[in-house]
């Protein structure tokens, strides 16, 4: 019986500590996540921005850009997949993984050839378990994301969407990453990047356009402006799925750490049946032991 008390005393000394872990890393995910959410607002109003200026001269002039123009014939299909570069988020990385591995198959269902490109860890952790391909891999800058693994990202996916499935590139591009809505909700997301989808205003809002002239032309300001707008659809996509994975590692570490308080209450309430056992069985000795003694004499 003694024995037994020490198997459940360390049992609850071994969840106190995995208690004190998990919260610490609660409040860590906690203090990040607002970091990451800030990050995400500060660099709104120059997505925005860029954006407007590329929609406003690709709707507003008569340019067939390679970029925003869709190829006739689709061959090979980029897909890009964010996760993180460490584990402790739940289901954030799987989801993710398995999101575009779907996105895969259903290019593979539409005579495409999907050609991946990944971010993070467990990403390339993944498909190396796994044998399986990628063209490009990134790694170590997926919790505070830096803008230059945005432009070697961009400049990857640029370069391969320039050469085009026939020469071994791409013809169109798909980011696939956890966008952060809530502090309980990440949801998967799926963008295509690349040809550009501009969509033209609705007619009948009543609301009046301005006219566009393009110094020098508007080939030229699409030159310009493309790679800028791709730069920061990826940024942003990095920067919504580091906030989503601060999230779901706060949501994770939360779970842990009451599931530890109930293991701790469970072993606690173990440990005290047993030292009464213990006890009874002890007093049951003593009481038969007397009995004994007084039937003896």
């Amino acid at each position: 019986m003694g024995a037994q008390l020490r198997v459940y005393k360390q049992k609850i000394s071994s969840a106190q500590t995995t208690k004190k872990i998990t919260k610490a890393m609660e409040l860590i995910a906690a203090s990040r996540i607002q970091k990451a959410m800030a990050r995400v607002r500060a660099s709104a109003p120059f997505a925005r921005a860029v954006t407007r200026a590329v929609s406003a001269v690709a709707t507003h002039s008569n340019v067939d850009h390679p970029l925003t123009t869709e190829r006739e014939t689709i061959t090979r299909s980029a897909v890009v997949i964010f996760t993180s570069d460490r584990g402790l988020a739940g289901a954030f990385n799987s989801q993710i993984l398995r999101e575009g591995l779907e996105l895969g198959e259903l290019l593979r269902q539409q005579g495409k050839e999907p050609v991946y490109y990944l971010v993070g860890r467990k990403a390339v952790g993944y498909f190396q378990f796994r044998k399986m391909e990628s063209a490009a891999e990134w790694t170590g800058d997926t919790d505070t994301p830096h803008f230059h693994t945005a432009e070697e990202i961009a400049a990857s996916l640029l370069d391969a969407y320039d050469r085009g499935g026939v020469d071994g590139g791409v013809d169109e591009i798909t980011l696939v990453y956890n966008r952060f809505v809530s502090m309980m909700t990440q949801l998967p997301e799926r963008v295509r990047l690349l040809p550009l989808e501009v969509v033209e205003a609705e007619e009948g809002t009543g609301q009046v356009y301005p006219l566009y002239e393009f110094e020098p032309d508007a080939e030229t300001v699409l030159d310009a402006i493309l790679p800028v707008y791709i730069q920061s659809r990826v940024f942003n996509a990095l920067l919504q799925s580091s906030a989503a994975k601060h999230a779901a590692t706060q949501k994770a570490m939360k779970s842990a750490s009451d599931n530890a308080d109930k293991l701790i209450t469970d072993y606690t309430r173990l440990r005290n049946n047993a030292r009464q056992a213990e006890i009874t069985q002890q007093i049951a000795e003593i009481v038969g032991g007397a009995d004994a003694l007084a039937s003896g004499k």
